[in-house]
This record gives structure tokens, sequence and C-alpha cells, in this order.
């Protein structure tokens, strides 16, 4: 069965797809997947040229929920030295 983010439509969650994560939907890409590629480097120019079949509008959206995940997390942290 796939699940849908309220506020976010081209997130789905499915269980028998990527061990459930977080992807764009009708797709096998997870949102940490573009997370990774982006931030190793990749242009959105170059990561869109190279996964054709996802949009802009696919990647911010993933960005987005990312986001929007970490800003309700507490993550813990210990004083830098």
């Amino acid at each position: 069965m796939t699940y849908t983010y309220t506020n976010f439509a081209r997130i789905t969650v499915d269980s028998e797809i990527c061990f459930g994560q977080p992807c764009i939907r009708k797709t096998r890409m997870p949102v940490a997947s573009i997370l990774s590629y982006l931030s190793g480097g990749m242009t959105m120019d170059d990561f869109l040229k190279e996964f054709n079949w996802l949009t802009r509008e696919d990647v911010l959206e993933a960005m987005a929920f990312a986001a929007g995940m970490i800003e309700h997390r507490i993550i813990p942290l210990k004083k830098a030295s």
C-alpha cells in the first residue's frame, strides 16, 4: 500500500519499495539519495540530466520534505571542544 504526505504530494512511502523509505512518487528514488547527490557536489542541472525522469519540482519538494522532517526532530548535541 502506498501512502502520501499531506503537504508533500510528490513524496510517497510504500513498504514494498526501497524498504519503505520516502521516495519520489512512482519511482524508486529515495529522498535521501537526492540529498546525497546534491550535498556531494552534484548540481541540480547535472542531477536532472542524470536522472531525467525526475523534475526540478520533484527535487525541490524532496528538499522541502527533508527540511520539514528535520525541523520536528530533536538531535542530541555535545559541546564543541
